[in-house]
């Protein structure tokens, strides 16, 4: 139908020995020595538990945004500093584990260190969880710098999936340098054909994704 955009789930059940869906990659195959915490595979977020569908902590994305992505951590070795990388491709499963947890408004375990000043009951209104996620057509990533000698992350006035104004790009409050190293990451990101995502400072999609209108939901494994 003219103007009607068909949002197409794909579901590839495979085993652990099958090839990934045609276009992704395993992002070490490219970048060996890049940083891989995928926060999701651990109970150390916003749900306070392992994730449906992250079985091991292998970065996939699509081939273009690994590509793209080699180019930033090159930019970043000239200043001695090398990305970090807290998410990549996310199954559909994923996303719906996110719903499900969203809906049980007396879980809030974790509300103190990811969400203290906003109810759970506006985490979907306000923008910070969807039922549709852009990781999950491959090519959005969830990043930040890390020095190249401690391998500890630059201070950017926020932790990693904190749900809050503090977490906002543009957000003021904050030091000169964790502004500067904010910018840091925008300049390097924006360079290499990213965008970002103004409520959080470290969600960046690739601007000419292959999949726009694809979800996936094959497992990280």
């Amino acid at each position: 139908m003219k103007g009607y955009v068909t949002f197409l789930l794909v579901c590839t059940w495979f085993s652990a020995f099958a090839q990934l869906p045609d276009g992704f990659v395993y992002v070490k195959s490219i970048i060996p020595d890049l940083d891989v915490e995928l926060r999701y595979h651990t109970k150390n977020n916003f749900v306070g538990k392992r994730i449906i569908g992250y079985q091991s902590n292998k970065l996939i994305l699509t081939k273009q945004s690994a590509l793209a992505l080699k180019e930033v951590q090159t930019a970043l070795l000239a200043k001695n500093l090398c990305l970090k990388v807290y998410d990549g491709y996310r199954p559909q499963r994923a996303v719906n584990h996110f719903i499900t947890w969203a809906n049980n408004l007396n879980d809030t375990i974790n509300k103190h260190a990811f969400y203290p000043d906003v109810d759970k009951l506006n985490l979907f209104k306000e923008d910070y969880i969807a039922a549709r996620s852009g990781h999950s057509k491959g090519s959005t990533v969830d990043v930040t710098i890390i020095d190249g000698n401690t391998n500890k992350p630059l201070d950017m006035g926020s932790d990693y999936d904190f749900f809050g104004e503090a977490s906002w790009v543009n957000y003021q409050h904050i030091t000169n340098i964790q502004k500067a190293n904010r910018q840091l990451l925008q300049k390097v990101m924006l360079a290499c054909g990213f965008k970002n995502y103004p409520k959080e400072w470290w969600h960046f999609t690739l601007r000419d994704e292959p999949f726009p209108n694809t979800y996936f939901d094959f497992p990280v494994k």
